[in-house]
């Protein structure tokens, strides 16, 4: 998305869509705002004994169907403006399917892949003290996203209920299931990829077995799109993440693929592949994208 802004990018979709809706004027000029933002700049306690300052955000689109809902992400190129769209097609997004919620995003400025667990942890639960004026099971609902995990959601759900004196589950989704997660929501958003590119297919008349599929992403949603479409019948023949990929038009194994990055860290030095960049990957003979 790199020179997109993607608030301009939502809004500009917006104004598409309300051409063919009979809105009142201040209805539509109503939903092209966030209903609040957000941001809170706080200190983190690192290893070396230092503290750092990070930013980060919290923003409702809107509140007309219930309490808002939508994932936090940690990622160096967060920004005000990418919360704010997101937050919208979260709107969107449960309105859609008739969902009671209204949509919310969050995220904080950082690289957790330079953090260690500990200085994760602690930027977590400070985050989620400063966003707690905004959560409540009954008011706002944050998920796991980019870079976030069912544990982060655990530090997220024990700190807000660390500060109401008892247990409250129902503030975040997506936890760890001993502590009142839901099972398969691990796997809810790559499996929806895969069910929406199988629908795709026999919408062309294409058959899903033998599709040659390229997966750019390889983590909670890439890997899962993966396998489930390789136990589908389709051949896998290129996956890549942020640091490069790896290519072989006679198929992939993903389940292999996981366990060697889960050794080496990566996936260019796949021995059952050829290395290649992001790129590569975008260019790659395939069916399906």
């Amino acid at each position: 998305m790199t020179g997109t802004n993607p608030y301009e990018m939502a809004l500009a979709q917006y104004d598409r869509a309300v051409n063919y809706l009979s809105l009142k004027r201040g209805i539509e000029e109503y939903l092209r705002w966030p209903k609040r933002e957000l941001t809170v700049n706080f200190p983190v306690r690192m290893d070396d004994g230092s503290v750092r300052i990070f930013t980060g955000y919290r923003v409702h689109h809107s509140t007309a169907r219930g309490p808002t809902k939508g994932g936090i992400r940690y990622h160096p190129n967060v920004t005000l403006d990418e919360m704010r769209a997101l937050a919208m097609w979260m709107t969107w997004k449960c309105a859609v399917m008739n969902l009671p919620y209204g949509g919310a995003k969050g995220g904080v400025v950082c690289d957790p892949k330079k953090l260690s667990l500990q200085e994760l942890e602690n930027l977590t639960r400070r985050y989620a003290t400063e966003i707690s004026v905004l959560m409540s099971p009954e008011g706002d609902i944050p998920a796991p996203d980019v870079n976030t995990t069912p544990q982060i959601m655990a530090w997220i759900m024990d700190t807000y209920s660390m500060h109401r004196g008892y247990a409250v589950p129902a503030v975040v989704t997506g936890k760890p299931v001993p502590v009142g997660g839901s099972l398969g929501r691990a796997e809810a958003t790559g499996r929806g990829v895969m069910v929406a590119t199988r629908e795709a297919l026999a919408l062309r008349n294409l058959p899903l077995k033998d599709a040659r599929v390229a997966v750019q992403g390889f983590g909670n949603v890439g890997s899962v799109v993966a396998t489930l479409l390789h136990d589908a019948g389709a051949r896998i023949v290129a996956v890549s993440d942020s640091q490069g990929g790896t290519l072989n038009p006679h198929g992939l194994d993903p389940q292999a693929l996981i366990s060697h990055r889960r050794e080496s860290g990566r996936l260019s030095d796949f021995p059952g592949g050829e290395p290649i960049d992001n790129q590569d990957l975008l260019a790659a003979d395939c069916d399906v994208l």
